[in-house]
């Protein structure tokens, strides 16, 4: 049954679809992932446009709608089936659902016996791009629903508008890879949306405040034989701005109805896995920790403040019974939800409710405060705009103070923004805004971070406040900053964020002359059409400051990243090497092997940042794309980086597995020491007079993920230290940290142009305020 349906979706895609050169990565669409364990012929990104076109033009169920272009150029495809005539309602529907947020709406109004409302289920395929099943089983149920009249498909209609993100990763698809063309993998992306994919969710998300939502994955069975796939909800921890009474009321019994749903249909499947199923693995009801639902950075997670009652599904195997296992949860889920609706309505509208009348009863006294307030640099603006846009595009409410005022003693003039917490989504403008907690004691391991809080790790002010805030204020639609020259000249462009070191690259590039200082702030004389473009698209306001002796003009640098092709299903140099693109630089990736055979003789920076596997020749079957071929590569790789260091070219090292490689390359004598695997978070940092710490504060933060440290360094000199205080550890999880109190964090060799940086400035799009420890050693 199975084969004769991919045999018509073919089929149909031959009629539709011409036959088309994709310009949107090299080398042609990949039909396998080495990673995956089984193969199967899945649906092809390439087919799925001419498939959606002739499902539309077959059904007047379905609307389908491209709603923008992922990373690497690809359209994204957004199909809603509902109810032939329903259509015409979905302005009305999502009205209706905005009407949540109203403090008198009820269940009732919505969903009562006069009312045809349905209830918005969003499903989510392949955010992964190697958990092909995901898409597939999207593209099954959404022909069964544009096509099928039977009773379970009627009833699911006639209570559910149907949202189907069909490819959530177009160019991971295409490439055969977990991440987007850019890098990121986008289910750690949620709390941030540093990408166009991970940003059409959202908008999906705010528009529709599904009711449920179900994000297809693979592989797991962490359950045994007997209990293959995986269906949340999590283990511990949970994060405590969720109101998780509400989502625990039903969660576990729609995770049971799917389950229940899968062993019915057991006979249907193939393989004996399937077969003999008896369940498949819950984590909260089968282990105590492991899979949490903590960070917000997961597309469910996320959901969930949206009062989504949300689930990862990950799928057992790579094959047809996958996609099978997918699409029967999904219609356990499905069924679930319409015979529940009602009561499940009653409490997405109680998690506004909460909110908006600031009546939170399973939280303590004061956790949430009534507000936040967000002060503005008038002249270095940028931090917080990105701000207030971001909360806005997440559905947070943000006013303006149209005067001054005053709130816990302190005076904030008229143009601050406010985030008042009496309103439906309190719990997401809580996360982002407050500053996190240590959870190290309270579990044992986490699946990924533990800490992201945007004022500290994006550097804007979010003064949280238990008073009112009485002043007369406007709301927020969006916010923009034109930035301007003030003065006759030269100017000053003081090194506080990552415009200003864009604007700096910006203006080299073009060829204007830009000085720096000692204490690292860059000056510029030239008056000329090209600077007050440059400044107005910078935001910021440059005003006039006499130039120091001693600045230097600085360099228009070739900055050269080794790549990580996908090691292990990831690109762990992608997170700095975006940071680096954030500030200005032109950036070159090189794949180790191309160092190996041509050496490094065209640029002036070398960054490692990523795994020591790249410099390693003995690699497993599907990592040895990316890394050496041989022993003999290695040794090249080695000579030829370290020709380049005694040249005079500045290397860096970001993190601790490429600290571990520099070691390993001969580049460094300091001892490099790691945290383990689970180790991230916020921390405390003491930023010594250096170069390389320009603009930061003696005490203050910075951000690890699998940590290091360093010791023995009478060779280098140290430039920042972990705070020699056993409460360094500001928010996250990091057990057995207690060697890293006090010990250095930056260090530079005293005989060659080496850095070592064992925080992570460039994590993902978490950390912008950290961004400018890159381009101080750049610039150094």
């Amino acid at each position: 049954m199975i084969k004769r349906w991919t045999l018509f979706l073919l089929a149909v895609v031959m009629a539709v679809v011409p036959s088309v050169a994709w310009a949107y990565h090299d080398g042609p669409e990949k039909e396998k992932s080495l990673f995956n364990s089984e193969h199967y012929d899945f649906v092809k990104y390439s087919e799925v446009e001419g498939m959606l076109k002739e499902l539309q033009r077959k059904s007047n169920r379905v609307s389908v709608e491209e709603s923008g272009l992922s990373a690497g150029g690809h359209p994204m495809y957004v199909v809603t089936i509902s109810e032939a005539g329903a259509k015409a309602k979905f302005g009305q529907y999502q009205q209706l659902r905005r009407q949540m947020f109203n403090r008198s709406v009820t269940a009732q109004q919505l969903t009562g016996k006069d009312s045809d409302f349905k209830v918005p289920v969003l499903i989510n395929g392949s955010i992964h791009g190697t958990e092909f099943v995901g898409t597939d089983a999207v593209l099954r149920l959404m022909d069964r629903f544009a096509t099928q009249n039977d009773t379970e498909t009627k009833t699911i209609l006639e209570n559910h508008v149907l949202i189907f993100n069909v490819v959530a990763n177009p160019d991971g698809r295409w490439s055969a890879t977990r991440f987007n063309s850019a890098g990121i993998d986008l289910n750690r992306d949620f709390i941030t949306s540093s990408q166009p994919e991970t940003r059409q969710m959202v908008e999906l998300i705010t528009r529709w405040n599904p009711m449920v939502l179900l994000d297809l994955h693979g592989y797991v069975r962490s359950g045994g034989a007997s209990k293959p796939g995986l269906i949340e909800p999590c283990t511990p921890p949970h994060n405590p701005n969720y109101e998780y009474d509400l989502f625990s009321k039903w969660a576990m019994d729609q995770a049971e109805a799917m389950e229940a749903e899968l062993v019915s249909n057991r006979d249907a499947y193939e393989s004996d896995l399937y077969r003999n199923m008896k369940g498949t693995y819950i984590p909260q009801r089968d282990d105590s920790d492991g899979w949490d639902d903590y960070p917000p950075i997961f597309t469910p997670m996320y959901a969930m403040y949206h009062g989504s009652f949300a689930y990862t599904l990950e799928a057992p195997t790579n094959d047809w019974d996958g996609v099978r296992w997918q699409e029967d949860a999904v219609m356990g889920a499905l069924k679930f939800a319409a015979d529940n609706k009602d009561e499940m309505i009653r409490d997405q509208l109680e998690v506004f409710r909460r909110g908006i009348q600031f009546d939170h009863p399973y939280h303590q006294d004061e956790f949430f405060p009534k507000a936040y307030i967000l002060p503005v640099d008038r002249d270095q603006p940028t931090p917080t705009l990105k701000a207030v846009n971001h909360l806005l595009d997440n559905d947070i409410s943000v006013e303006q103070a149209k005067t001054p005022f005053e709130a816990k003693g302190k005076q904030y003039p008229a143009g601050t923004y406010i985030v008042k917490m009496n309103q439906a989504k309190a719990g997401l403008a809580n996360t982002m805004l407050w500053d996190g907690e240590d959870i190290t004691d309270i579990t044992p391991s986490m699946y990924d971070i533990s800490a992201w809080s945007l004022p500290e790790l994006w550097g804007f002010e979010a003064d949280p406040t238990d008073e009112e805030v009485t002043v007369t204020s406007t709301p927020v639609k969006k916010t923009k900053a034109t930035g301007q020259l003030s003065g006759k000249g030269p100017y000053h462009i003081p090194n506080q964020t990552v415009e200003a070191v864009h604007l700096v690259n910006s203006l080299i590039q073009q060829g204007i002359t830009v000085k720096r200082d000692q204490a690292g702030d860059f000056y510029v004389e030239s008056h000329s059409s090209t600077l007050q473009q440059a400044v107005r698209d910078s935001g910021l306001t440059i005003r006039s400051g006499n130039i120091p002796q001693g600045a230097q003009p600085v360099k228009n640098l070739n900055v050269a990243i080794l790549k990580d092709g996908g090691m292990n299903k990831g690109q762990s140099h992608a997170g700095t090497r975006i940071a680096l693109e954030r500030l200005g630089f032109q950036v070159t990736e090189l794949h180790p092997q191309e160092v190996a055979k041509k050496g490094l003789t065209s640029y002036d920076v070398f960054v490692y940042s990523g795994t020591s596997q790249l410099i390693s020749s003995n690699l497993s079957e599907a990592n040895k794309e990316f890394g050496l071929k041989d022993e003999s590569q290695v040794q090249t790789f080695k000579k030829h980086v370290t020709q380049f260091v005694e040249k005079g070219g500045k290397y860096i090292a970001v993190g601790s597995s490429a600290s571990q490689a520099t070691r390993t390359l001969g580049l460094t004598k300091v001892e490099v020491h790691a945290g383990g695997s689970n180790s991230n978070g916020i921390v405390k940092v003491d930023y010594r007079d250096s170069p390389l710490t320009a603009g930061y504060k003696e005490k203050d933060l910075g951000f690890v993920y699998r940590p290091a440290w360093y010791t023995s360094t009478d060779h280098a000199t140290v430039a920042a230290a972990y705070h020699d205080s056993t409460d360094f550890f500001h928010s996250g999880h990091w057990k057995n940290r207690e060697a890293a109190q006090g010990e250095a964090v930056i260090v530079q060799e005293k005989d060659a142009d080496v850095t070592l940086i064992g925080m992570e400035p460039g994590f993902r799009g978490h950390t912008d305020y950290l961004y400018r420890l890159l381009s101080n050693v750049v610039f150094d």
